[in-house]
């Protein structure tokens, strides 16, 4: 007779499901309804499940608190993004883009400035600390910023996303030695890494902690990720937060009307201008985003 369960997905290979139940880890495969009616289940997921004979079936997706596209996984607490200014450099626009997103699905973000054994990254800290974010400077080489960013993981699902290699998995490794997850070396040559994180794997780091590493990223996956729509861009730069509503007109949207204060607030360096022109990137990119190509 099958046995019911309740159980987290913690990776997703070849249509085969491993999920982490009371009783141990059951690998499990996808109900064909699920199929049928549209569902995909993410890395993440809380799911029903049914035993027999020592094989699983997902039978049921249950209710997400939130979802993204890239890095596929659901039900996150926080999204720590990590960046670094030295091999390879991060462009702001990545980090943006990224904090964009889970700002439009009301998921804190965590910045983490890694290897800054190599470089401080200055500018990066300064900028995402103006904006408002939880900024942690970080090295996976030394352990600077290791206990800093464990506490701000504990009793919570984390996604560690950010650009192909800027140590996402290496810092994994510092925070749970025995994973001995594989890390890239970095191309001096391209400035970018080898992807060394095939898909979306979820970690136990200690009771009800558990942190999502995701594949990496270049600018040009971009393209693949989550959309927003023009109109609820603002609202996921937290920076912009003290001047909207207060510009001349009601719909502005803060690229070349008069009397607008987000962009009397950048002149006068109250936001950063790099954050500014990400704003005005993404702004074209959802412009072009038809209503019917969301549903």
């Amino acid at each position: 007779m099958a046995q019911r369960q309740e159980g987290r997905i913690l990776n997703s290979i070849s249509g085969f499901y491993n999920v982490q139940t009371p009783e141990g880890v059951i690998t499990c495969r996808g109900r064909g309804s699920l199929r049928k009616g549209g569902e995909s289940p993410l890395t993440g997921d809380l799911v029903q499940i049914t035993v027999e004979h020592g094989k699983g079936m997902v039978e049921r997706i249950l209710p997400r608190r939130n979802r993204f596209i890239r890095p596929a996984v659901a039900n996150v607490d926080a999204l720590v993004i990590f960046a670094a200014n030295v091999n390879p450099v991060t462009e702001p626009f990545l980090i943006d883009r990224v904090a964009a997103i889970a700002g439009d699905q009301e998921v804190p973000v965590i910045l983490c400035v890694n290897k800054c054994d190599l470089d401080p990254a200055i500018d990066l800290v300064r900028i995402y600390e103006k904006a408002g974010f939880p900024v942690i400077r970080a090295s996976a080489e030394t352990g600077e910023g290791v206990e800093e960013l464990r506490e701000l993981l504990r009793g919570k699902l984390t996604a560690f996303t950010g650009n192909t290699g800027v140590g996402k998995s290496s810092m994994l490794n510092r925070l749970c030695p025995q994973l001995h997850l594989a890390t890239g070396e970095v191309s001096e040559k391209l400035g970018r890494g080898r992807h060394t994180t095939r898909h979306v794997e979820l970690y136990c780091l200690e009771e009800d902690t558990y942190v999502a590493d995701t594949p990496g990223f270049s600018s040009f996956d971009t393209d693949q990720m989550d959309v927003l729509l023009k109109e609820n861009l603002q609202y996921a730069f937290p920076d912009f937060a003290p001047y909207i509503g207060t510009c001349q007109f009601h719909d502005c949207s803060h690229r070349s009307e008069p009397g607008c204060k987000v962009r009397e607030a950048v002149e006068a360096d109250n936001i950063e201008k790099t954050r500014y022109d990400s704003y005005l990137r993404l702004y074209e990119k959802s412009s072009q985003i038809k209503l019917w190509e969301l549903k």
